[in-house]
């Protein structure tokens, strides 16, 4: 089990798109591992992408279970080379991330989202989340893309400093 530093702005890793990981080998099947144990040791994260721990490869892990604003839940998983499928009832919400500590914004995105990728194992995999779980996933899959939410906010007017950070 390891447990990796969460980078934060302006680590070049987190602007950069991530490549894909194309084959799951070993190496894969430890990066899901390290993304997990991270996420879980760190309080109130719900979703962690391979660049926040400085891996450029398109893998990222999502836990919503027990979140207040989750509707569906898959509990936790990774998924590789995610592909969004399907997006659809824009909702404007605020949002927080591991590495942007000090700030959260609020931010549009669809509160119901088919994705694909494949799991650890290799298999191709189809979810269909909604609500907050949706917005975790779409926030991970940014990160991929080399985005944060501050590059999804409307302006200046909707970002926010954190109160407080559990």
């Amino acid at each position: 089990m390891t447990v990796r530093p969460v980078l934060e702005l302006p680590a070049r890793v987190l602007s950069t798109p991530a490549l894909r990981v194309g084959r799951i080998d070993d190496a894969a099947r430890r990066l899901a591992e390290d993304l997990l144990h991270t996420m879980a040791a760190s309080p109130a994260c719900v979703g962690l992408a391979a660049p926040q721990i400085g891996v450029g490869r398109r893998a990222f892990a999502v836990d919503v279970t027990g979140h207040r604003k989750a509707r569906s839940c898959h509990g936790p998983f990774v998924l590789f080379d995610p592909v969004v499928e399907d997006a659809t009832s824009p909702e404007t919400a605020r949002e927080g991330c591991m590495s942007v500590r000090d700030l959260t914004g609020d931010v549009s995105r669809a509160t119901a989202v088919t994705v694909s990728g494949l799991t650890v194992d290799g298999e191709p995999r189809t979810l269909h989340v909604d609500a907050f779980e949706a917005r975790a996933v779409l926030h991970e899959i940014d990160h991929l893309d080399g985005l944060v939410f501050l590059d999804r906010v409307s302006g200046p007017h909707a970002v926010f400093a954190r109160k407080v950070y559990r």
